[in-house]
């Protein structure tokens, strides 16, 4: 069994952009999501959501840096800064060839898109001609790895709302192949252009109130963003160097729905999780706690409950559960970087975070979603999950560091 230390983390979201003043607000039941009517057009019919606020661009960057990078690769190089500065690593780096990127990504430089379309169609102007190599999807991956000299297997990662679990996987198995020594994983995304909130509120998935995943009255998901990034070593290569470490990556599990593009498949998820406990070597009553896809859509919450009751079926009490959706709303291809820094934070804290906004599961997710407040409790393995459009579908299993 492979197992991947965690020496590294960092984050820039809606809760917190670095990680104490986020794992703060995710394990206080904090809800960051609110009005953002400033970044809509008049006509929007939704109106909230969880933006990062406050994001110093010229505090980062340069000028000429900061013009050849869409927002979401911004985001991603400052969490990147923070983990790389908190792994201890820039005195200590490996080979650079042994040096590895890995991040995931589902709406990729959209922001940039969406201006260049109105510069041409309401101007009359010329896009920007960094337009092309600002949107790719691996140009986060590409930034990090120049920040810090990473020239061994480094990709960009595009599997809807599973892009950042992932990477992060992918990196934890390279590692474990022997093709690398370190791995620099995450995902990033930002998600408040106008026209990509359009596009979302056309599929009528937009909750006009923030989101209540798993409740009776749930009516969609929040839009969030940011990006959030785990430094990853062989146990074995964080204990030569005396590496502090967060936790370790000791499982994961990947599937595929092969069915509808948005319909949610429980046996998917189901499989997923199974894989995930296999790759450990753990069994369902060995997890603590579930970080949930949870994105509060009808179909999604139901499903994955249904996968979860399936999987932990026979447990003397029932597995606990949260959304941290229901605080930062769902940061797309971020979504599972982000999850796992608050997933490793509960392991850390032994303190279940909560999932706001709802007071009790709705009939068809009858699990235990941890309403309201943060509970206290041991734990030892926690699993988080990510889900994506097309049924791609990823299970992470980490262990808190003794």
């Amino acid at each position: 069994m492979a197992i991947s230390a965690i020496t590294g983390l960092g984050i820039v979201s809606s809760a917190g952009q670095e990680v104490a003043s986020f794992a703060s607000a995710v394990l206080n039941g904090t809800c960051a999501i609110g009005d953002i009517s400033d970044l809509t057009e008049a006509n929007q019919r939704v109106a909230i959501g969880a933006p990062v606020r406050g994001f110093d661009v010229a505090g980062h960057f340069d000028r000429r840096t900061a013009g050849q990078l869409d927002r979401f690769s911004q985001f991603a190089a400052v969490a990147a800064r923070q983990a790389w500065a908190d792994s201890g690593l820039a005195a200590a780096a490996p080979a650079p060839h042994r040096l590895g990127v890995a991040m995931g990504t589902s709406v990729a430089g959209i922001d940039i898109l969406d201006a260049g379309f109105r510069r041409i169609l309401h101007k009359g102007l010329k896009p920007d001609p960094f337009t092309v190599p600002m949107t790719m999807g691996n140009a986060p991956t590409s930034r990090i790895a120049f920040e810090i000299g990473a020239r061994g297997p480094s990709f960009g990662i595009n599997s809807a709302c599973a892009s950042a679990a992932h990477a992060i996987l992918l990196g934890h198995k390279l590692i474990a192949s022997g093709l690398a020594d370190v791995f620099v994983a995450g995902g990033t995304d930002s998600c408040f252009s106008d026209g990509f909130l359009r596009a979302w509120d056309s599929l009528r998935m937009l909750s006009p109130e923030p989101c209540r995943p798993f409740s009776a009255d749930r009516r969609g998901l929040s839009m969030g963003e940011g990006a959030a990034v785990l430094v990853l070593e062989s146990r074995e290569h964080a204990a030569r160097r005396g590496a502090q470490v967060h936790g370790y990556l000791v499982g994961g599990g990947l599937s595929s729905d092969a069915c509808g593009i948005l319909v949610p498949d429980s046996a998917g998820m189901a499989q997923a999780m199974r894989s995930a406990l296999e790759d450990a070597g753990l069994d369902a009553a060995d997890i603590d706690y579930i970080n949930a896809h949870g994105t509060g859509t009808v179909a999604n919450d139901k499903a994955e409950a249904a996968a979860i009751l399936d999987v932990f079926a026979g447990r003397p009490e029932p597995v606990r559960v949260s959304s941290t959706k229901s605080m930062i709303g769902h940061s797309m291809g971020a979504s599972g970087a982000l999850e796992a820094v608050a997933t490793l934070a509960a392991l850390k804290a032994q303190i279940a975070p909560p999932t706001v906004n709802v007071t009790a599961a709705g009939p068809d997710c009858p699990i235990d979603i941890t309403p309201e407040i943060p509970v206290p409790q041991p734990m030892r393995y926690a699993m988080s999950n990510s889900f994506g459009f097309g049924g791609l579908n990823a299970a992470l299993i980490f262990e808190r560091a003794q």
